[in-house]
């Protein structure tokens, strides 16, 4: 019946003409290959969870595996949320159905109606009493066995790595389910969801190179958006008091394991709160992700070969340490006491890797990245950083060299950053203008103005979803939990 049973290995064109044949012999038969509507009871998935014997029910799905027995055929049905099998017999079909049964392949979508029942080893299965082509595939679908190997493959047709591997399907079904819940527990607290543009007059919000772009009606250049952090801030203005919005970002720079030019976060601002409440927040949100869809707190995180190579803990509470005090572990108590050059010397015997244009903050920050980020696996929220670093946070009453702030960093990388937001008009306008090197035209002085109708004091998150879901879901790089990551073009 398949080309798969048993057949001598063909080349694809030569799978695809056979399948063609048999789709010409179904048009043959007055068959419509590319069905219409077809009304189901059950999905596969559900009927499976909630299997009942004597049930009749009509299930449609993917043709995944066939058991040929002659007369009798036991297939396996379903789609990316779960299989069913199913049971045929010959002499139960009509001649009509038979015959478009014996022309039907592993990747072809049917619908069938039939009796549920338990085989002998307790097996839910349906006994097939109608049977309705809905589409014939032309092309073969991967190796049941060894699905698709090639990450080059996997990544540029997704659709074969969903129909080949089982672990990605689960991945990509966790990080909708997660998704959903990240919006439930937001709205659960009274949060609400906004959207806000993605196209930008200024690119603010965050440090990073945009794509631009132009507007041809009102002739205006625009910059995808790096955040949407300066307009969820206009709300907070606005009145609006627990805000959030889950967007997708684009940063025009590399792209790398952890790092693709078009991400999702989330960002979430919280009126009369702190960066402490937030990273509260942040910890019970992240824990209970883990414990719905990961089992528990201890996430794997293993090899190609399967072999686990770290294993995270999630176990409450999480650590907090100051940026300073974990420079100081790695680079020695006496390292903010040095001047700069002392720091550049030192940074030498580390080999930490510096340009001679890095200012002093930015030599500091590559010992953060260097000797602590990149090495620690276990959460840890990491507060009081240099002002330099985050022009939108509020500074520290005590230090003002430091702002409120935490980053939360968890299998190597920064998950989620969390501010006591900077609210002072004047101060913000200063932040700007310093950053930007005073060109006024990079500073955003519509968001200034806005802050001088009053903003009330806030805590402000973002969370890097593609990279919370590769720590939760144990996925190697980005390009895992991204179902169509950005790629080269091939040469054509």
């Amino acid at each position: 019946m398949s080309e798969d049973n048993n057949q001598p290995k063909s080349t694809e064109a030569e799978l695809i003409a056979v399948r063609r044949q048999k789709l010409q012999s179904l048009r043959d038969m007055g068959i419509n290959p590319y069905g219409q509507k077809f009304e189901v009871t059950h999905t596969p998935e559900k009927l499976k969870a909630d299997f009942e014997v004597d049930q009749e029910v009509t299930i449609a799905g993917r043709l995944y595996a066939i058991r040929d027995m002659k007369n009798s055929q036991f297939i396996s049905l379903g789609d990316i949320h779960g299989k069913i099998q199913c049971y045929l017999n010959k002499k139960e079909l009509t001649e009509e159905e038979w015959a478009a049964y014996k022309l039907l392949d592993r990747g072809d979508w049917i619908g069938v109606t039939g009796k549920t029942f338990l085989t002998r080893t307790g097996e839910p299965t349906v006994h097939v009493s109608t049977l309705t082509v809905l589409t014939k595939s032309l092309r073969p679908l991967p190796d049941k066995w060894h699905g698709v190997t090639d990450r080059e493959i996997k990544y540029r047709k997704r659709h074969l790595d969903l129909l080949g591997n089982e672990d990605s399907a689960e991945i990509f079904l966790k990080r909708s389910l997660m998704i959903a819940e990240i919006r439930r527990f937001l709205q659960d607290r009274d949060f609400l969801e906004v959207e806000t543009p993605m196209l930008h007059g200024i690119a603010g919000g965050a440090a990073a190179r945009p794509f631009e772009t132009h507007h041809n009606a009102l002739d205006m250049p625009l910059t995808m958006r790096i955040a949407p952090e300066l307009h969820l801030k206009r709300l907070m203005v606005g009145g609006f008091t627990k805000v959030f919005e889950l967007n997708r970002n684009f940063r025009n720079e590399g792209i790398s394991r952890r790092h693709n030019p078009e991400f999702t976060m989330l960002e979430c601002y919280w009126a009369f709160s702190d960066f402490e409440q937030m990273a509260d927040m942040v910890e019970e949100m992240v824990c209970h992700l883990a414990e719905k869809f990961c089992g528990g707190l201890q996430i794997e995180h293993k090899d190609e070969q399967g072999d686990v190579v770290r294993t995270i803990n999630l176990e409450r509470p999480w650590r907090r340490s100051s940026y300073r005090d974990l420079i100081k572990e790695a680079a020695g108590d006496d390292f903010f006491d040095l001047t700069p050059e002392g720091r550049r010397e030192k940074c030498a015997e580390m080999k930490i890797e510096l340009s001679p244009a890095m200012e002093d903050h930015e030599v500091i920050q590559q010992v953060f990245e260097k000797k602590f980020e990149e090495h620690n696996f276990d959460p840890c929220f990491v507060t009081h950083v240099s002002k330099e670093l985050v022009p939108l946070a509020k500074a520290n009453t005590e230090d003002d060299s430091v702002v409120d702030v935490y980053e939360l960093i968890i299998n190597g990388q920064e998950i989620s950053p969390g501010y006591s937001e900077l609210n002072d008009p004047d101060v913000q306008r200063q932040r700007f203008e310093e950053q930007s090197g005073e060109e006024v035209q990079k500073v955003d002085y519509d968001f200034v103005e806005t802050l001088e109708s009053g903003m009330p004091p806030a805590g402000g998150i973002g969370i890097g979803i593609d990279r919370l879901i590769m720590m939760l879901t144990g996925a190697a790089t980005i390009r895992d939990v991204v179902l169509f990551p950005q790629l080269k073009q091939k040469d054509s």
